[in-house]
């Protein structure tokens, strides 16, 4: 990234340009991220491309004023904090889904991020509802977050009793066992520990955008974080507000208007039409 668009996407954040990349720095930026940048799979049902090279990303998030769903939201996420002088790296999860099976390869990308003044912090701004700051990446104990409470353990074995395809992958192919992280005690996703690029993601992608099992291609979500902890979310036509307590209150939007205006004015998004569900595999 360049200074014009480190700068332009930290305006979209509101923030100033930090001195250091310190840990304050990070979490002052990952829950700006998570109140700003909406996580979101419009792109899957309005047939627009879904390119994971860093100056698209940088240019849907920024230039766009959009959001997307893990590999753009962490990756553009990533790019910032590289450019501001954290030490970043891309880690490949898999997700856990019914049953307490584990989803594809390449199923989530998530970033550990070391900061000058010593730990290492897991930053994920790309998973909907989880926590509101970063987790300490070495803790063992429970870490408590405005999200709720998280831990990331050494993974145990999946619903399967398969603990990892193989001593490569169990070692994260470069030291160190994989790891599932936790939420209010239920494990939401498993990391490897290799480093990855951006490029290998572009099949979890693919298949996340296309494949009918995908529950990216099945509904539509847009979703943020608010200013007070609570959580605003537009599901086709349902707006859901849940406030920090907990305590949700939804309605119904009946005119095509009034969800491109939820759209505009809740999630800063200008659409030209309303998106909607289409068939798996269809032509954008």
């Amino acid at each position: 990234m360049n200074p014009t668009q480190v700068d332009a996407y930290l305006s979209r954040l509101g923030v100033q340009h930090p001195a250091w990349p310190t840990v304050e720095v990070l979490r002052e930026l990952h829950l700006r991220h998570l109140r700003t940048v909406p996580f979101e799979n419009l792109s899957v049902h309005l047939g627009e491309e879904i390119v994971l090279e860093e100056k698209r990303l940088v240019d849907k998030v920024v230039g766009a004023g959009r959001g997307g769903f893990c590999y753009e939201l962490n990756g553009a996420f990533g790019a910032l904090l590289g450019a501001l002088g954290f030490d970043v790296t891309l880690l490949a999860g898999r997700v856990y889904g019914d049953e307490g099976r584990l989803g594809i390869p390449y199923d989530h990308l998530a970033l550990r991020v070391r900061t000058v003044d010593g730990g290492e912090w897991l930053a994920d701004v790309g998973f909907g509802a989880h926590s509101h700051y970063p987790l300490e990446f070495g803790a063992r104990g429970e870490q408590e977050d405005p999200g709720g409470s998280f831990r990331i353990v050494a993974a145990g074995p999946d619903a399967a009793g398969v603990r990892s395809g193989g001593v490569a992958e169990r070692k994260g192919g470069g030291g160190g066992e994989d790891l599932d992280v936790l939420m209010g005690g239920k494990s939401q996703y498993r990391l490897e520990v290799r480093p990855r690029v951006l490029g290998d993601f572009v099949a979890g992608a693919w298949w996340h955008s296309t494949s009918p099992a995908s529950h990216f291609t099945q509904s539509l979500v847009c979703s943020k974080v608010t200013e007070d902890g609570g959580r605003i979310t537009l599901s086709g036509r349902t707006f859901k507000v849940t406030t920090a307590d907990g305590e949700r209150e939804e309605r119904e939007l009946g005119t095509d208007e009034e969800v491109l205006s939820v759209y505009r004015e809740r999630f800063g998004i200008e659409l030209g039409r309303v998106p909607v569900v289409r068939d798996a595999g269809q032509d954008g």
